[in-house]
């Protein structure tokens, strides 16, 4: 594990974003999910897509709080721009688990 400094660390902005719209992917290389995400008034509408068929459904997707890291570059997956990083963690087999606050915050809350 390499160290970063905290001054590095401060460089990532991750914010808090809702959900406002998801759909199915079925043109990517592996199962995924497009997501519109709300970042409120200081970024705005995000779009990502992310490889979570395994846990989430596009419409219960809906309304769900999600961390994202929200200043990398625009990145193209296959037809698709995608503008953030959605953050989630490996269950026992591989699938990932979106990261998301234990309660409601202010949608773009950037994570301290």
């Amino acid at each position: 594990m390499s160290e970063i400094s905290f001054d590095d660390f401060l460089k990532v902005d991750i914010r808090v974003g809702e959900v406002i719209r998801a759909e199915p992917y079925p043109e990517a290389r592996k199962p995924a999910i497009k997501m519109w995400i709300d970042f409120g008034e200081e970024i705005g509408e995000r779009k990502t897509s992310a490889q979570i068929t395994a846990h989430y459904d596009p419409s219960a997707l809906v309304g769900k709080q999600v961390m994202a890291v929200v200043n990398f570059p625009p990145r193209q997956i296959g037809k698709f721009m995608s503008e953030v990083l959605v953050l989630g963690l490996p269950d026992e087999n591989g699938e990932i688990v979106l990261i998301g606050p234990d309660g409601k915050v202010p949608t773009g809350g950037r994570m301290h």
